[in-house]
């Protein structure tokens, strides 16, 4: 070891234990809110980059602690449905096609039942009438010229 590390080593030591003796009494005596009521924060908030803040945050995780059902018991279901602009609703949706449809469906369906009970009244007069006149074979269930039209390759 050299002379010169000998006496320097010990310096400074000495040197960090008195500074870390004066940071404590500075702490000790120092008055946090005082310093920091001359902190200006909006030129501290300016500096921040919040983009790159909001970047780092997991919105999944933050998602996962919210609770839906007490948030949903605070909303005013009443007062949104009062903002919501239904003639604008009705300008952007194709009611007739929509009418159309829906009532294009029904009377299809009417005209299938009605078609369907025409068949099922049809074959019950055909029934009586082959009993009336006491036929023993029944009918053909269509003119000779389709039956042999089917029959054909």
């Amino acid at each position: 070891m050299t002379t010169r590390r000998r006496i320097t080593d010990p310096v400074e030591q000495l040197a960090q234990r008195i500074a870390e003796r004066v940071v404590e009494l500075v702490l000790s005596v120092l008055d946090v809110n005082a310093l920091l009521a001359q902190v200006d924060v909006n030129a501290v908030l300016a500096r921040v980059d919040v983009a790159a803040l909001l970047n780092r945050v997991d919105l999944n995780a933050v998602l996962a602690q919210v609770d839906i059902g007490a948030l949903l018991d605070r909303v005013d279901i009443n007062d949104v449905l009062q903002r919501v602009d239904v003639d604008a609703l009705v300008e952007h949706t194709d009611l007739g096609a929509v009418i159309a449809r829906s009532s294009g469906g029904v009377a299809t369906e009417a005209l299938d039942a009605g078609r369907s009970m025409a068949v099922g009244l049809d074959q019950f007069i055909d029934r009586w009438a082959q009993r009336a006149l006491r036929r023993k074979h029944p009918a053909p269930s269509a003119p000779r010229a389709l039956l042999d039209g089917e029959a054909a390759p």
